[in-house]
């Protein structure tokens, strides 16, 4: 069976997208994805790269861009959704704890969800607590863990490995080394993965 890492960061809008649709494809495509949270506000502000906040032109076609694909996957958000995330590295702590864990998939698609679909901001209350609960996780454990200064660590470690890799944005996928960044990515990452 093929193997993909998806990188992401809880707080990429884009990301969504993906998130949302990623086990019906592993399951369509026999194609596994390992989840790799990052945290890419660290990366795109050492880049300087602020994609959309200050950008109302720009923001506005990221929203209305994501609503015009969301059907396509069957998704139904209600947009803009809250952004940025005063939360990001907080629902990535988290994510990073669940990837090492095995429960990633269903937490980020709880907060995507809870996010994008009832406008709960990702890693702020209730959705944190509520994606944690979705994962069929103790919130209370789990945010503890997040929040010492070992989940820092931990987010920190995997931001390290996505610069080493040349990850500058989320969703990126790696495939035996090569680098597909964005959704509309995907495709050709399953291609290069059974090439």
């Amino acid at each position: 069976m093929a193997n993909i890492d998806f990188w992401f960061s809880i707080g990429s809008t884009y990301s969504y997208l993906t998130v949302m649709r990623l086990e019906k494809v592993s399951a369509e495509t026999g194609v596994s994805f390992a989840w790799k949270p990052f945290n890419v506000r660290a990366i795109m502000i050492e880049m300087d790269n602020i994609p959309f906040a200050k950008k109302p032109v720009k923001s506005a076609y990221m929203w209305r861009d994501i609503e015009r694909r969301a059907p396509l996957y069957g998704l139904s958000p209600k947009l803009p959704a809250p952004y940025p995330l005063a939360e990001l590295e907080r629902a990535n702590r988290v994510a990073a704890i669940a990837a090492g864990e095995g429960w990633c998939s269903p937490y980020a698609t709880s907060a995507y969800r809870l996010w994008f679909e009832e406008q709960l901001p990702a890693g702020s209350e209730p959705n944190i607590s509520k994606s944690i609960e979705a994962a069929g996780q103790d919130p209370e454990h789990v945010l503890a863990r997040a929040d010492s200064e070992q989940g820092a660590n931990e987010l920190a470690a995997a931001t390290d490995e996505a610069r080493r890799l040349g990850i500058f944005g989320s969703p990126s996928f790696v495939v035996d080394g090569e680098l597909f960044w964005g959704d509309d990515r995907l495709d050709d990452a399953l291609r290069w993965a059974g090439r």
